[in-house]
């Protein structure tokens, strides 16, 4: 292997966790600061369907009902004539009058709408799905510490819950800085982007296994810097090909995943950067050496070195 033609990722390990650090702590004063902007699946609220004879015009609606001093929010949902209508908890409100308010209201202007439609979905309940989704995000995290621990060394799964947090972090601040609104299908895509980005970390963690039992002769940092570029166009090849797919599904799935794929996105290169820098990065960090991973040595036999790369 010509390691001229190799790019020094572990040179720039540092600076990228500098950046790393810069972005996590911006995010969690984001949060204690601005919070999440949640949506109705976490706050309760109304939730309207309404369907018309033509293609729907949901900027119109919004408008009409912002001028009638509703929070509310609407979008296109399966077709372009049918509309969702989100409203979210209002003091002084009859909840069980809004939806044939906002019903009478609209069909003042197409008298050809029909109500699908109407639900209510009460705080108690946003707070159990908000609650259920937190430990479900805990018990993900939990469970891949003990798989990534048995299956490489303690030191791997600090790593890598060190990356998935990191990822999850950075993405949840990303929406508290934007403002963007947090509802369940945003909470999935957090799930799927722990997924994600385990699945990276782990191809870099077998390869950097590999190469400290292969490069007998080679330090710490040149085994994990080969491991990195050894797997780098797996990587790049998988996150582009998603990353395909998720901006299609944004700009064309439709307002119903529009934040689901946001989401996704964001996760997918995170979860990228995370693979590169600070899941290996941290690796080094917590001096992972060669002999927690050799096997022990048979007394009297003679081991075989590898070539080193870096001879």
């Amino acid at each position: 292997m010509n390691t001229k033609k190799m790019i020094n990722f572990t040179g720039m390990r540092k600076p990228a966790m500098v950046l790393s650090g810069l972005l996590m702590i911006a995010s969690i004063v984001s949060l204690f600061v601005n919070g999440l902007n949640l949506g109705v699946d976490f706050t309760g609220g109304t939730v309207i369907e309404i369907g018309y004879d033509k293609p729907a015009d949901v900027d119109k609606i919004r408008n009409i009902l912002t001028e009638a001093k509703y929070d509310a929010a609407a979008q296109h949902f399966g077709t372009a004539k049918d509309v969702l209508i989100r409203i979210a908890p209002q003091d002084g409100v009859d909840k069980s009058k809004i939806g044939d308010e906002v019903f009478a209201l609209l069909k003042q202007t197409n008298p050809e709408i029909d109500l699908r439609r109407v639900e209510f979905v009460g705080p108690q309940i946003g707070d159990e799905l908000r609650d259920d989704g937190g430990t479900a995000m805990l018990l993900a995290l939990a469970g891949i510490l003990i798989y990534v621990t048995l299956r490489f060394e303690f030191r791997f799964s600090v790593g890598a819950i060190i990356a998935l947090v990191h990822d999850v972090l950075i993405t949840v601040g990303i929406f508290s800085i934007t403002r963007i609104e947090f509802d369940l299908t945003i909470l999935a895509a957090i799930l799927a982007i722990i997924g994600y980005s385990l699945n990276d970390t782990i191809v870099v963690f077998d390869r950097v296994r590999e190469n400290y039992l292969k490069l007998r002769k080679a330090t710490s940092e040149e085994s994990v810097n080969t491991s990195i570029n050894q797997t780098l166009a797996r990587t790049i090849v998988t996150s582009l090909t998603t990353l395909l797919v998720l901006i299609a599904l944004f700009y064309f799935g439709g307002e119903i995943i529009h934040g689901f794929a946001l989401a996704m996105i964001i996760g997918v290169i995170i979860g990228t950067y995370s693979s590169i820098y600070v899941a290996s990065s941290s690796l080094l960090f917590m001096g992972v050496t060669r002999e927690a991973l050799l096997p022990p040595e048979k007394e009297g036999e003679d081991q075989e070195e590898i070539v080193d790369t870096y001879s």
